[in-house]
């Protein structure tokens, strides 16, 4: 299975890592699922959802390693997005931090949206 990605705050990931639980952003809570892009799909998820935010961070995770937990389900245009549902009715949703392989900064371009470094879109 390939690696999926979440973008979130530098201080959010920080925070999630001090607590052991990540509960995901406003939009995951919203939506019931945590919400993760591949390294095809993080480009252009960055320049919809994220432009003019600075101090992002790129969480790499294995997708084998949530079993089936991680839905993939159509979304923009039909591609399909890896999505993390709780483990059970009425669990919380979110997942364990230290399941992330690695982080990376993600810098701002001069356009204001974040900067996906070679080594994710190589993966």
């Amino acid at each position: 299975m390939p690696l999926i990605f979440k973008i979130e705050s530098e201080s959010v990931w920080r925070e999630a890592v001090a607590t052991g639980w990540y509960a995901g952003a406003d939009v995951d809570r919203s939506d019931g699922f945590v919400h993760f892009s591949t390294a095809q799909q993080i480009t252009e998820t960055a320049q919809r959802h994220f432009r003019g935010r600075a101090g992002l961070l790129a969480v790499a995770f294995e997708a084998s390693d949530f079993g089936d937990r991680l839905v993939w389900e159509p979304s923009r245009g039909g591609a399909l997005f890896p999505h993390l549902y709780p483990a059970a009715e009425g669990a919380r949703i979110g997942l364990d931090p230290t399941r992330a392989l690695w982080t990376m900064e993600l810098p701002l371009g001069s356009d204001g949206v974040p900067i996906i470094p070679d080594r994710i879109l190589a993966c």
